[in-house]
């Protein structure tokens, strides 16, 4: 031996967090073409306000979300099924309180188009919803 000691856990592998990382990307760009795709739907169809589109779209978006990051991205949990839904419940609002409140400022305060303002809330809040994710909804 070197002189150093054992770790008495492993840690990940690099191969591990490319794995996880590429999974969340994969459920993740899931989850947002089907909030997008409801959005755009409810926006064109039913005329609905943008804010209630938007809503909707993370509703639908939300069981994508949970089922892919739950046996998926963070298939190596540590917590349960209901407890992980109810971690994962918690971050998802969060960050569709972030997503929403990107989507009014740039909508509704910066006139943006609703769907570049969609999509660019969707970015801001997938962020937050990765390091909630990880590091408490799905802790290991």
């Amino acid at each position: 031996m070197n002189g150093s000691a054992e770790p008495t856990t492993p840690s990940p592998s690099a191969s591990h967090w490319a794995r996880s990382g590429g999974w969340f990307l994969l459920v993740g760009g899931a989850a947002a073409l089907t909030h997008l795709g409801v959005f755009v739907w409810l926006n064109q169809v039913t005329r609905l306000w943008p804010e209630i589109s938007n809503a909707a779209g993370f509703g639908v978006a939300f069981v994508v979300s949970f089922v892919g990051h739950r046996w998926l991205s963070f298939a190596d949990t540590g917590t349960g099924v209901l407890q992980s839904l109810w971690r994962f419940g918690a971050s998802a609002l969060a960050g569709f309180a972030c997503n929403e409140g990107v989507f009014m400022l740039l909508h509704r305060g910066l006139g943006w188009p609703a769907l570049p303002a969609l999509i660019a809330a969707l970015i801001v809040a997938a962020a937050q919803t990765f390091v909630l994710g990880r590091f408490w909804a799905f802790k290991r």
